[in-house]
């Protein structure tokens, strides 16, 4: 094999090895993030019903714990992002958490919940700040969630900030499907996609 073509072999491995790399530019926040994929345990309460990336809860009781949902590992310090899509299938009732960033530990308990109404608007549980609008039935919505622990915790629609957070330290973990609020019911069909999560 001539010096040439050994170099040119070379720079081909490399490329692959390169192209290879965990390392991965997100959707949002252009800095390097390296991807990885927390485990998760699925959660079905009440009327919740999950099959793979289907969400529904079947039933319109304002009450009680009604949720479908996919709850992933633990995380504590550093910098984490979520990425996934949803799309509404039906939504006979309002009022439902899609995507939420959960405390763990002694302080355990819900941070940040985005919530859909009939309508469409999407808006942040806690406060009720509007973080979009046109989340309407048969829309695909992309979602990400950008948590630096200690600082801030930043919400993205189709690539756009929408909505600031403070957050403390400690422990947290990142959940998505159907979950119904204390204000919501039921019934309400998501389909999510292109779930991914990175760190550094």
């Amino acid at each position: 094999m001539s010096g040439t073509l050994r170099a040119l072999v070379g720079a081909v491995l490399t490329g692959g090895l390169l192209m290879a790399s965990p390392v991965a530019h997100a959707q949002v926040e252009s800095r390097p993030w390296t991807s990885y994929s927390p485990s998760f345990t699925v959660q079905e309460r009440g009327c919740g019903d999950v099959a793979d990336l289907t969400f529904r809860l079947t039933c319109s009781t304002a009450s009680g714990d009604q949720r479908a949902e996919r709850r992933y590992a633990t995380y504590t310090g550093g910098t984490r992002q979520f990425e996934g899509s949803f799309r509404i299938t039906s939504l006979g009732g309002t009022r439902i958490s899609l995507k939420q960033t959960f405390r763990d530990g002694s302080d355990a308990g819900p941070y940040f919940m985005l919530a859909v109404e009939r309508g469409g608007r999407l808006y942040a549980v806690h406060g009720g700040a509007t973080v979009a609008t046109g989340a309407t039935v048969g829309t695909t919505v992309r979602v990400n969630t950008v948590h630096a622990v200690g600082s801030q915790h930043r919400t993205y629609i189709n690539g756009s900030q929408r909505h600031t957070y403070a957050s403390p330290g400690g422990s947290f973990y990142d959940k998505f499907g159907a979950y119904r609020t204390n204000s919501g019911q039921g019934p309400a069909t998501v389909v999510w996609s292109g779930v991914r999560f990175w760190r550094k």
